[in-house]
């Protein structure tokens, strides 16, 4: 499966790190012109004290045969975001493709505790960030979008709806910022489907971000190995896999048929046929209810 999207332009609101920086090398690799946003640049860190810049995602996604363009934006900041889409309209005329995979909340959820346990104040900000950039982005982009036909709007978050209508997240904080980006997707492709444009929600599965690999001190060179310490992150994948996931759909004619679902990185793999970097196809989200919450052995037998 080889996507074309040359002649796309598309904003990867997020791209820093992670998903986001998978999803944009993808879209770049399939020849879009994709601007890249996020907090830190090489001259500026955000919060999370993290190496990885936007103008490293930006000469990721050109030198995967694509044009990236960086530009330093808060999502909570109205008039950063209005800029932003002046500027894209100002230089492409055009935008095919928005990725809303603003974050910025790993150092701030606190697993099992409840909301009066949980700090009032990390919480409240992951709301902001979480949810809240997610509606600025898409109030100032969609506008541009829908000038012409056949739009994308993906929003990431983490789980399908399916799994997390069964399935409590952490905390009520991370729980509602989760699963309120996939009803957003939902509620945006109602609006969206009146003027040609589609909207899906999709999540990856167990992430091998930068962050990720840190945690377990391995790189994504010798990934494996940690698998000594937690034997499931055996069905672990890259952020490009999602990246292809986003590409596919963008790249398909048809697309429209997806309007308002939630979909996984590894279900959308069935669909059209392609694998990660490794040459494998994760699929997670099934992992993880029929072999990992169980209590079975690690077993990627006919999940990757």
């Amino acid at each position: 499966m080889t996507a074309n999207l040359r002649e796309k332009v598309a904003l990867v609101a997020g791209a820093t790190r992670g998903a986001g920086r998978g999803i944009a090398m993808e879209l770049g690799a399939a020849g879009a012109t994709v601007y890249v946003t996020g907090r830190t640049t090489r001259a500026q860190q955000s919060e999370y004290i993290r190496p990885e810049t936007i103008e490293e995602t930006a000469e990721l996604v050109t030198s995967a045969g694509g044009k990236g363009i960086a530009v330093q934006v808060d999502h909570l900041v109205q008039q950063q975001v209005e800029a932003l889409i002046a500027r894209i309209r100002g230089e492409a005329g055009r935008l095919d493709i928005l990725v809303n995979d603003i974050w910025g909340c790993e150092k701030m959820f606190e697993w099992d505790k409840a909301v009066w346990e949980h700090s009032l104040d990390k919480g409240l900000r992951m709301l902001h960030l979480g949810i809240e950039t997610h509606l600025i982005t898409a109030h100032y982009a969609l506008p541009l979008m829908i000038e012409r036909p056949g739009g994308l709007l993906v929003e990431v978050t983490d789980g399908t709806a399916e799994y997390n209508a069964t399935h409590y997240r952490l905390s009520p904080f991370y729980d509602l910022v989760k699963t309120g980006v996939t009803r957003m997707a939902w509620a945006h492709a109602q609006d969206l489907a009146k003027h040609g444009a589609t909207a899906v929600s999709i999540t990856p599965g167990w992430l091998r971000s930068e962050m990720m690999l840190d945690a377990y001190g391995v790189r994504e060179e010798n990934w494996r190995e940690a698998t000594k310490v937690q034997p499931h992150f055996a069905i672990s994948e890259t952020p490009r896999f999602v990246g292809r996931a986003v590409a596919a759909i963008a790249a398909d004619p048809d697309r429209a048929r997806w309007n308002g679902q939630s979909l996984s990185s590894g279900g959308v793999a069935k669909t059209y046929g392609f694998d990660d970097i490794d040459g494998s196809r994760p699929d997670c989200w099934r992992y993880m209810v029929e072999v990992q919450e169980p209590g079975r052995p690690a077993d990627v037998t006919g999940y990757r």
